[in-house]
Protein backbone atom coordinates (compact mmCIF):
# COMPACT_ATOMS: atom_id res chain seq x y z
CA UNK A 1 0.00 0.00 0.00
CA UNK A 2 1.23 3.44 -0.67
CA UNK A 3 2.32 5.89 2.14
CA UNK A 4 -0.34 8.40 2.53
CA UNK A 5 -0.17 11.95 1.25
CA UNK A 6 1.01 14.25 3.66
CA UNK A 7 -0.16 17.45 4.80
CA UNK A 8 3.14 19.27 4.83
CA UNK A 9 3.43 17.96 1.60
CA UNK A 10 0.07 20.02 0.21
CA UNK A 11 0.73 22.61 1.82
CA UNK A 12 4.05 23.13 0.10
CA UNK A 13 3.08 22.69 -3.35
CA UNK A 14 -0.10 25.24 -2.95
CA UNK A 15 2.88 27.46 -1.51
CA UNK A 16 5.02 26.78 -4.85
CA UNK A 17 2.27 27.69 -7.02
CA UNK A 18 1.18 30.73 -5.43
CA UNK A 19 5.39 31.92 -5.79
CA UNK A 20 4.79 30.96 -9.48
CA UNK A 21 1.25 32.95 -9.81
CA UNK A 22 3.35 36.32 -7.92
CA UNK A 23 6.29 35.28 -10.94
CA UNK A 24 4.12 35.53 -13.87
CA UNK A 25 2.70 38.51 -12.47
CA UNK A 26 6.10 40.34 -12.18
CA UNK A 27 6.31 39.77 -15.88
CA UNK A 28 3.37 40.46 -16.75
CA UNK A 29 4.08 43.91 -15.14
CA UNK A 30 7.14 44.25 -17.20
CA UNK A 31 5.13 44.03 -20.72
CA UNK A 32 2.78 47.09 -19.02
CA UNK A 33 5.27 50.50 -19.81
CA UNK A 34 5.86 52.57 -16.78
CA UNK A 35 7.99 55.90 -17.34
CA UNK A 36 11.27 54.20 -18.33
CA UNK A 37 12.16 51.48 -21.50
CA UNK A 38 12.30 48.20 -20.67
CA UNK A 39 12.86 45.57 -22.87
CA UNK A 40 10.67 43.02 -21.65
CA UNK A 41 7.84 45.29 -22.98
CA UNK A 42 8.53 43.62 -26.31
CA UNK A 43 8.51 40.07 -24.40
CA UNK A 44 4.51 38.93 -25.87
CA UNK A 45 5.44 40.25 -29.64
CA UNK A 46 6.24 37.58 -32.46
CA UNK A 47 7.30 38.35 -35.80
CA UNK A 48 6.74 36.18 -39.23
CA UNK A 49 10.38 35.12 -40.03
CA UNK A 50 10.76 33.09 -42.84
CA UNK A 51 7.26 31.81 -42.54
CA UNK A 52 7.48 31.25 -38.82
CA UNK A 53 6.13 33.16 -35.68
CA UNK A 54 8.81 34.28 -33.61
CA UNK A 55 9.57 36.06 -30.37
CA UNK A 56 11.06 39.39 -30.81
CA UNK A 57 14.09 38.67 -28.46
CA UNK A 58 14.87 35.54 -30.84
CA UNK A 59 15.66 38.05 -33.66
CA UNK A 60 17.24 40.53 -32.14
CA UNK A 61 19.06 42.27 -29.54
CA UNK A 62 16.99 44.67 -27.64
CA UNK A 63 18.76 46.98 -25.55
CA UNK A 64 17.88 50.78 -23.21
CA UNK A 65 20.98 53.55 -24.51
CA UNK A 66 18.52 55.94 -22.91
CA UNK A 67 15.52 56.67 -20.15
CA UNK A 68 12.50 56.25 -22.88
CA UNK A 69 14.36 54.85 -26.09
CA UNK A 70 14.41 50.93 -26.93
CA UNK A 71 17.07 50.04 -29.25
CA UNK A 72 16.58 46.77 -31.25
CA UNK A 73 19.61 45.13 -33.47
CA UNK A 74 17.99 42.65 -35.51
CA UNK A 75 20.43 39.53 -36.22
CA UNK A 76 19.60 39.50 -39.72
CA UNK A 77 19.13 43.04 -41.29
CA UNK A 78 16.02 41.12 -43.59
CA UNK A 79 14.15 40.64 -40.47
CA UNK A 80 13.60 44.30 -39.57
CA UNK A 81 10.55 44.86 -41.88
CA UNK A 82 9.13 41.83 -40.20
CA UNK A 83 9.69 43.57 -36.69
CA UNK A 84 8.55 46.60 -37.60
CA UNK A 85 5.25 45.16 -38.57
CA UNK A 86 5.02 43.11 -35.43
CA UNK A 87 5.45 46.50 -33.09
CA UNK A 88 2.83 47.95 -35.19
CA UNK A 89 0.46 45.43 -35.13
CA UNK A 90 0.73 45.39 -31.02
CA UNK A 91 -0.96 47.63 -29.02
CA UNK A 92 1.94 49.51 -27.83
CA UNK A 93 0.86 52.70 -29.65
CA UNK A 94 4.44 53.08 -30.70
CA UNK A 95 6.14 53.88 -34.37
CA UNK A 96 9.39 52.16 -34.85
CA UNK A 97 12.08 54.40 -36.76
CA UNK A 98 14.38 51.95 -39.03
CA UNK A 99 17.70 53.36 -40.08
CA UNK A 100 18.98 49.91 -42.01
CA UNK A 101 20.87 48.81 -39.19
CA UNK A 102 19.02 49.04 -36.18
CA UNK A 103 14.93 49.81 -34.84
CA UNK A 104 14.28 53.07 -32.58
CA UNK A 105 11.01 52.67 -30.54
CA UNK A 106 11.09 56.28 -28.99
CA UNK A 107 8.75 56.00 -25.82
CA UNK A 108 6.48 59.34 -25.83
CA UNK A 109 5.46 60.91 -22.60
CA UNK A 110 2.55 59.33 -21.50
CA UNK A 111 -1.02 61.69 -21.03
CA UNK A 112 -2.71 61.14 -17.69
CA UNK A 113 -5.33 59.47 -19.43
CA UNK A 114 -2.62 56.82 -20.97
CA UNK A 115 -1.51 56.49 -17.26
CA UNK A 116 -4.97 55.87 -15.72
CA UNK A 117 -5.47 53.34 -18.46
CA UNK A 118 -2.57 51.37 -17.57
CA UNK A 119 -2.85 51.44 -13.78
CA UNK A 120 -6.23 49.96 -14.84
CA UNK A 121 -4.73 46.90 -16.72
CA UNK A 122 -2.65 46.40 -13.40
CA UNK A 123 -5.32 46.44 -11.13
CA UNK A 124 -6.91 43.84 -13.54
CA UNK A 125 -3.85 41.63 -13.73
CA UNK A 126 -3.69 41.99 -9.78
CA UNK A 127 -6.88 40.32 -9.36
CA UNK A 128 -6.89 37.83 -11.95
CA UNK A 129 -3.66 37.01 -9.77
CA UNK A 130 -5.46 37.22 -6.29
CA UNK A 131 -8.23 34.82 -7.83
CA UNK A 132 -5.43 32.73 -8.70
CA UNK A 133 -3.91 32.68 -5.56
CA UNK A 134 -7.73 31.46 -3.97
CA UNK A 135 -8.08 29.25 -6.15
CA UNK A 136 -4.43 27.07 -5.21
CA UNK A 137 -6.08 27.81 -1.68
CA UNK A 138 -9.12 26.02 -3.05
CA UNK A 139 -7.68 23.27 -4.30
CA UNK A 140 -5.25 22.57 -1.05
CA UNK A 141 -8.58 22.76 1.44
CA UNK A 142 -10.22 20.35 -0.98
CA UNK A 143 -7.06 17.94 -0.63
CA UNK A 144 -6.90 18.59 3.13
CA UNK A 145 -10.17 17.38 3.18
CA UNK A 146 -9.73 14.07 1.44
CA UNK A 147 -7.15 13.46 4.05
CA UNK A 148 -8.29 10.90 6.44
CA UNK A 149 -5.74 9.57 8.60
CA UNK A 150 -5.64 13.06 10.43
CA UNK A 151 -8.31 14.85 13.21
CA UNK A 152 -10.61 17.37 12.41
CA UNK A 153 -8.74 19.52 14.32
CA UNK A 154 -4.88 18.82 12.54
CA UNK A 155 -7.37 19.33 9.40
CA UNK A 156 -8.71 22.71 10.55
CA UNK A 157 -4.78 24.14 11.60
CA UNK A 158 -3.64 23.22 8.31
CA UNK A 159 -6.67 25.34 6.30
CA UNK A 160 -5.24 27.92 8.53
CA UNK A 161 -1.71 27.54 7.52
CA UNK A 162 -2.52 27.80 4.22
CA UNK A 163 -4.61 30.50 4.66
CA UNK A 164 -1.96 32.55 6.31
CA UNK A 165 0.07 31.76 3.12
CA UNK A 166 -2.73 32.69 0.89
CA UNK A 167 -2.76 35.92 3.05
CA UNK A 168 0.84 36.75 2.48
CA UNK A 169 0.70 35.91 -1.42
CA UNK A 170 -2.28 38.39 -2.01
CA UNK A 171 -0.19 40.84 0.55
CA UNK A 172 3.03 40.77 -1.94
CA UNK A 173 0.79 40.78 -4.84
CA UNK A 174 -0.72 43.63 -3.59
CA UNK A 175 2.71 45.45 -2.99
CA UNK A 176 4.33 44.40 -6.71
CA UNK A 177 0.96 46.07 -8.06
CA UNK A 178 1.50 49.14 -5.76
CA UNK A 179 4.96 49.81 -7.06
CA UNK A 180 3.96 48.78 -10.59
CA UNK A 181 1.27 51.98 -10.38
CA UNK A 182 3.62 54.46 -8.58
CA UNK A 183 6.18 53.45 -11.43
CA UNK A 184 3.39 54.44 -13.84
CA UNK A 185 1.70 57.63 -12.63
CA UNK A 186 5.38 58.94 -11.23
CA UNK A 187 5.69 61.99 -13.84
Amino acid sequence: MSEPVQPESIINEAKSRMDRTLENLKREFNTIRSNRANPAMLDGLHAEYYGADTPLNQLATISVPEARILLISPFDKSASSAIEKAILKSDLGLTPSNDGSVIRLILPEMTMDRRQELVKQVKQRLEEAKVAIRNVRRDANDELKKLTHISKDDQKHFQDEIQKITDAHTHKAEEIAKEKEDSILKV
